[in-house]
């Protein structure tokens, strides 16, 4: 007998540990195996410095303080910055503001660690007077103003980089390691298996033959818990399914989790179609956090813009 119905995919993000939640891709985000010798040369370095601005109109605690509203501002855009003067090696956040009648335009451009200008962006036209008194609340608004934008210029870079380096995900196929399913009742442990194998590869992901040299690892844990009756009055039970995927690096690129309502002990046996469906269903999932956690959808930005 078959079974229908069971999947419904949920995509849950895991925290990282420099910020936000893997539901846009981290600039600075090392996305494992295919940019490790990019990341090795001139890749941006796991944090952006945000130094105090020397040419924005505002006195010495202003600027400190501006500059503390930037870097907490792109923490909130999962873009591991710190507020601190610039080190060598660092890419930096320059900031900057020009008067332009009563109004004042706030400045962003990304700095390479050659000093090379990589990015750039207005922020929005403000009143000169609270601006140059270093109001604390403008100053906290326009930095959470211009914070995407100055993220999405990140991205953007990183993209360029990726399409420049033969090894990027931009220009092969992701090499998976797909290391099973554990915890599954019946015969689902190898039916959901072999079902994955089947349905996950395509042009843009492989599986591969062993975890050396893999860009992503995936496995799924499945757990099953008592549910009260349903409405039928039998027994119920909720399984979960979540596929993990693991970056080379070590760091949880995100979860797809498959949740549902059972009758009770009802995948005790065979699984039948249940398998194919769930599975079909969980590759395409993995294969989303593997775009979002790479970057190889992003558009590529131009040199000096």
């Amino acid at each position: 007998m078959t079974r229908r119905g069971l999947p419904l995919l949920l995509l849950l993000p895991w925290a990282l540990t420099l910020g936000g939640c893997f539901d846009m891709p981290h600039p600075f985000a090392d996305p494992g195996n295919e940019a490790r010798r990019l990341v090795r040369s001139n890749a941006p370095p796991a944090r952006l410095a945000v130094p105090a601005p020397t040419g924005a109109l505002l006195n010495d605690r202003a600027a400190a303080l501006w500059s503390h509203d930037m870097a907490q501002a792109m923490l909130g855009q999962s873009v591991p910055a710190e507020a601190q003067a610039v080190r060598p090696g660092d890419w930096w956040l320059k900031l900057t503001a020009t008067r332009q009648g009563e109004n004042v335009i706030p400045h962003f451009v990304v700095i390479t660690p050659k000093g090379q200008e990589r990015g750039h962006a207005d922020g929005p036209l403000l009143p000169a007077a609270p601006w140059i008194a270093g109001d604390p609340a403008v100053l906290a608004a326009n930095a959470q103003a211009v914070a995407p934008q100055v993220a999405a210029t990140l991205t953007g870079i990183q993209a360029a980089m990726m399409a420049a380096d033969p090894n990027s995900l931009m220009r092969r196929p992701a090499r998976v390691w797909f290391a099973g399913v554990t915890g599954a009742p019946g015969d689902g442990n190898v039916a959901l298996a072999q079902a994955f194998v089947t349905s996950f590869p395509d042009p843009r992901d492989m599986l591969a033959r062993e975890p050396k040299g893999a860009d992503y690892t995936v496995r799924c844990v499945v757990t099953l818990a008592d549910e009260p009756a349903g409405t039928t009055g039998h027994p119920q039970q909720r399984i979960e399914l979540a596929w993990h995927v693991v970056a080379a690096d070590g760091k949880e690129a995100g979860a797809a989790t498959q949740l549902h309502e059972i009758d009770a002990h009802s995948l005790d046996h065979a699984w039948g179609d249940v398998a194919a469906v769930a599975a079909a269903e969980a590759a395409g999932g993995v294969r989303q956090i593997i775009s979002g956690y790479s970057g190889r959808d992003h558009k590529p930005a131009p040199q000096g813009s």
